[in-house]
């Protein structure tokens, strides 16, 4: 019952123009057919944190199942930019087959490490204040993701990292890396690279998670409530 009711309280705030919280909060509970003690500002924006939680969650869990990065056109991380030189002459030699595997190493690695992104979300979330909180509800349709991608970023790349590092060793992408980086270095006359390949995967893995997000939270604005019961299954669970 709780979290349907924190449910209509996110369908409906998704829909109000700008407002005071006081206002915010009295719109609320008319649409709910509440009285003023049916629930408190506190408990409104209590629900708002608590579906951020479980839409980051869903996003998550998307992104870390197999193929969550390589299976996806939109986040899939290709070879990085300064080593597109590199793809592109391997390929021409004949090493195509090592460069694809190279590729979907590094997905698998961010796939792998994706995980880790949850419990940092819930604790920006959690420490949310209300006045945050109401400004992602009256701000633009990423407010959101925003609001996560500035005060997330620095601990994600700092948690992703050693778990990117790990991941590309357990899935082989470091070899694969230094075998196609040691082989094109022997080309005559190219010039050498060497890019941070845990840097990149872990920059790419961290935007591809937030591309999910802003789906995530564009979906719940465009009709939060012709949407209402499709999130509650997707979401909830029920």
């Amino acid at each position: 019952m709780k979290n349907k009711v924190y449910l209509s309280i996110l369908s409906f705030i998704f829909l109000l123009p700008a407002c005071s919280n006081a206002q915010f909060l009295k719109k609320a509970q008319k649409s709910l057919g509440m009285s003023s003690t049916g629930f408190s500002e506190n408990e409104a924006v209590q629900g708002i944190k608590e579906a951020l939680v479980k839409g980051t969650g869903e996003s998550v869990n998307f992104v870390s199942v197999l193929d969550g990065y390589f299976g996806n056109p939109e986040i899939k991380i290709p070879f990085p930019e300064d080593a597109k030189m590199v793809e592109s002459k391997l390929r021409a030699i004949g090493m195509g087959k090592q460069v694809d595997e190279a590729i979907l190493s590094i997905n698998r690695a961010a796939e792998d490490a994706a995980q880790q992104a949850k419990p940092i979300f819930v604790n920006a979330i959690t420490a949310m204040s209300i006045s945050d909180a109401i400004g992602i509800v009256k701000g633009p349709d990423d407010a959101a993701t925003s609001y996560l991608r500035n005060t997330t970023s620095p601990d994600l790349r700092l948690k992703f990292r050693p778990e990117i590092q790990k991941s590309l060793d357990k899935v082989q992408a470091t070899k694969y890396w230094k075998d196609l980086i040691t082989t094109y270095n022997k080309i005559p006359l190219v010039q050498k690279v060497n890019p941070d390949l845990a840097a990149y995967v872990t920059d790419k893995a961290i935007q591809g998670l937030f591309v999910m997000i802003s789906k995530e939270e564009k979906k719940i604005r465009k009709d939060p409530v012709a949407r209402t019961s499709e999130i509650l299954k997707k979401v909830f669970g029920s």
